[in-house]
């Protein structure tokens, strides 16, 4: 039983947006492990099915590029559970076409699947922590690559994932004095199915520039979401944790 449940003595209830993606499950996984009621939000249908064999989760099918979906989601949360403690946007992916040729309809999606459906779900989720106890939690998954040009990653991508820091940023601030805290989580290059979208050439110079010569693993990066919901994250707010295995240090 985690210090959640132990302070409260009321299960948590927390919303995890790309759940059945790799990130999502190891996410989804470490709530779990530590006592809280997992709301899953992907696309994937037969992904999220597969999962719902733990009591501990429900799935629920939304197009997280839709405001319509992400609403009518929360609506369903809100009459099953009452009320959101934590959320974690993890969803998102990464499109490969090179400036100045990439389509608008990339660019848009793009930013619909890293940036805007964060933002619906933030709305969302904000208006469902109003009278929770203790300290509300939002957790964003960034990317190095918003910080680190050496990298490969395509500026729609960098883009994408800069606004969802901004919005962190913004979001911790405002609701600072409400007791909900707002982090963004950074990765460098950590093994999900989002390496499959480069070539083996690009992944293996990417992979040889991290100090331990190897990617993270989406369990360390669960680790990381799981110590920001806990009470150990508790006074930790608009921060972009940056985790890249000390690359970057100049």
């Amino acid at each position: 039983m985690t210090d959640y449940t132990r302070e409260t003595g009321v299960n948590k209830i927390a919303v995890v947006t790309g759940a059945a993606g790799g990130m999502g499950r190891a996410i989804v996984a470490r709530l779990i492990a530590d006592d809280m009621t997992v709301i899953g939000l992907d696309v994937d249908a037969a992904g999220l099915e597969e999962m719902g064999a733990d009591p501990a989760f429900k799935g629920i099918v939304t197009d997280l590029t839709s405001s319509a979906a992400i609403a009518s989601a929360f609506a369903q949360i809100a009459a099953a559970h009452g009320g959101v403690d934590a959320l974690v946007n993890n969803a998102g992916t990464c499109f490969m076409s090179e400036f100045p040729d990439i389509p608008e309809d990339e660019f848009e999606r793009q930013m619909a699947l890293n940036f805007t459906g964060a933002f619906h779900c933030c709305q969302a989720a904000i208006k469902l922590m109003e009278g929770r106890d203790g300290v509300r939690k939002i957790v964003n998954i960034s990317s190095n690559g918003a910080y680190n040009f050496d990298a490969f990653d395509p500026p729609h991508y960098r883009a994408s994932k800069a606004a969802l820091d901004t919005l962190t940023k913004d979001l911790a601030r405002r609701y600072a004095t409400r007791k909900i805290a707002v982090n963004s989580i950074a990765p460098a290059m950590t093994e999900t199915p989002l390496f499959g979208v480069v070539s083996a050439e690009v992944l293996a110079n990417a992979i040889a520039q991290m100090p331990h010569g190897r990617a993270m693993q989406p369990s360390e990066i669960a680790a990381w979401v799981g110590f920001l919901i806990s009470p150990a994250g508790d006074i930790s707010s608009g921060n972009v944790i940056i985790l890249n295995q000390g690359r970057d240090v100049r």
